[in-house]
């Protein structure tokens, strides 16, 4: 990225001025950053552990799959699924309070003695399931953001910052010359005039 600038002292300030404010937030990007890479690897490793919970459940029941064909497909449903958003270093994340479930009325005595067991292992791998892919898409947004965080970190550390100083070295320098020419040109100009005034 060229950093645009004139060799002025405005141009130092303004320069200086953008530098200082990339150094100041750095130290918090990089804090951020950290931050989020911590919370995918948490929120990795509780969707994995929850697909595994899933999984292990579903082969628990394995036994029971016979009886499931006798049971009412719509008898449980999901009513609603309630969400809490919560920030984590400043990103947005739904967080899974409450799942309800609804279930129709049915008889206990014209029905199996298993089915009240089969609606709360239904809901129980409901539940587990849901908090999964919760967890899963939790990775995801928070993946998201430390990439975005990640690449400004970059773009400060690898690109504007060694830029700005690079361009503000160039100011210094360029001033420095004029300044020193302007002193060697009084010096020369000093000199002709003493020496038009042992001549005269």
């Amino acid at each position: 990225m060229a950093i645009k600038f004139q060799y002025n002292k405005t141009s130092l300030n303004n320069l200086d001025k953008q530098l200082k404010i990339r150094l100041r937030a750095l130290p918090t990007l990089q804090n951020k950053e950290s931050a989020l890479r911590a919370e995918v690897k948490r929120a990795r490793d509780k969707a994995r552990e929850l697909e595994e919970l899933l999984d292990k459940k579903m082969r628990d029941f394995d036994y029971m799959v016979s009886l499931w064909g006798e049971f009412e497909h719509n008898l449980i449903r999901i009513k609603d699924v309630k969400l809490e958003v919560i920030k984590i270093a400043g990103v947005r994340i739904p967080v899974l309070e409450d799942i309800i479930f609804e279930v129709k009325d049915y008889s206990l005595f014209a029905r199996p003695f298993w089915y009240p067991t089969g609606v709360e292992i239904l809901k129980e791998l409901a539940s587990v399931g849901i908090e999964s892919i919760f967890y899963s898409e939790k990775m995801r947004l928070l993946d998201h953001a430390r990439k975005k965080t990640t690449q400004k970190v970059n773009l400060y550390e690898k690109v504007q910052i060694p830029g700005y100083e690079s361009a503000i070295m160039r100011i210094k320098r360029f001033m420095e010359d004029e300044e020193n020419l302007a002193k060697s040109a009084m010096k020369i100009v000093k000199n002709r005039q003493q020496n038009m005034e042992v001549e005269a």
